[in-house]
């Protein structure tokens, strides 16, 4: 199963960057030695196992946009099950990137009307931080204007923080079938384990597919304060960045990363391999419960897991 996701922006908006840094794990330190893609580099990501994302890097000078909005029209916008358009903070020539916004907005709505749409501020790490939500508040409010009737979701994002998990981990939320019957699953799994809360995430990328938090309509991954314990809203991408962060640790000392355990005084969390494509994290805030408890009921769910993975696939085939 295929699913195509257009990744479009101005020249220097950091698109290739944050690709590198997101499928092929390499750090923010080396995103410099990248060169500006030269038309469209399509690459095909394993996620899930049997879910590929077909991604198109559509380079963003002048001369391939007009190309991609006239001769390949027909061949950049079709079967699109997600756009990502990226827009530098500073940039610089704001009106020109609008127009080419709503021009490939023309396209979608010609070729893949379906097609979910995200927009990303980048760059937001060379804004001061005293200034940084305001800025991107109002990024948000002038795209959401120039996006018309199109429903679009905005985020702000650098390639030096958590942010840009969080971007990413809702995108991806949108490719995956039965997303939602994971997260049931999750909070059915957490209750028998007694835990605060429960985090399935993908086994390359470590971005979020799930969580045991309640989700509503307005925020895929939102804060789901639990009584007697205050959770970090940005909790889950942190924990992308950091474990993504420790296994380039452990490659680049030849190691292979497994699982990790934590028993702290505040709480125990366990991160161990869910199934053959996902990890899975259990946050218990109990110190009644142990380690090897929590362990032997991941063993247990596994094989129910293995199972909603594989029909969430099917029902898209």
């Amino acid at each position: 199963m295929k699913k195509k996701v257009l990744l479009m922006g101005a020249s220097g908006s950091g698109k290739t960057s944050m690709r590198s840094m997101i499928f092929s794990n390499n750090p923010a330190s080396l995103t410099s030695r990248l060169g500006a893609t030269i038309d469209v580099e399509q690459n095909h990501v394993r996620f899930l196992g049997d879910l590929i994302l077909n991604l198109w890097d559509c380079g963003g000078q002048d001369a391939f946009m007009d190309s991609y909005l006239s001769t390949q029209r027909s061949i950049i916008f079709s079967h699109v099950g997600v756009m990502i358009y990226v827009f530098d903070v500073e940039s610089r020539e704001m009106e020109k990137d609008l127009e080419y916004y709503r021009d490939c907005l023309e396209g979608l709505s010609q070729f893949s009307k379906d097609a979910n749409v995200f927009l990303l501020v980048h760059k937001i790490d060379l804004v001061r931080e005293i200034e940084r939500n305001a800025v991107v508040q109002r990024k948000v409010a002038e795209l959401e204007k120039a996006s018309g009737e199109t429903p679009v979701k905005v985020f702000g994002t650098s390639i030096y923080d958590e942010s840009l998990y969080k971007a990413w981990s809702n995108i991806v939320n949108t490719l995956i079938p039965n997303a939602r019957n994971l997260s049931k699953h999750l909070r059915i799994f957490a209750e028998a384990c007694s835990a605060t809360e429960v985090i399935l995430f993908e086994r390359t990328t470590f971005l979020v597919i799930a969580t045991s938090s309640h989700t509503d309509s307005s925020d895929a991954f939102p804060s789901d304060p639990v009584v007697f314990h205050a959770l970090d809203p940005k909790r889950y991408e942190r924990t992308s960045e950091l474990i993504k962060a420790f296994k380039q640790s452990c490659s680049r000392l030849r190691e292979e990363f497994r699982s990790l355990e934590m028993e702290l005084a505040e709480f125990t969390a366990v991160l161990d391999e869910m199934t053959k494509n996902t990890y899975v994290l259990v946050v218990v805030h109990d110190p009644v419960i142990e380690t090897a408890a929590i362990k032997m009921n991941i063993c247990m769910a596994r094989k129910k897991f293995e199972e909603l993975q594989g029909d969430s696939l099917i029902l898209e085939k």
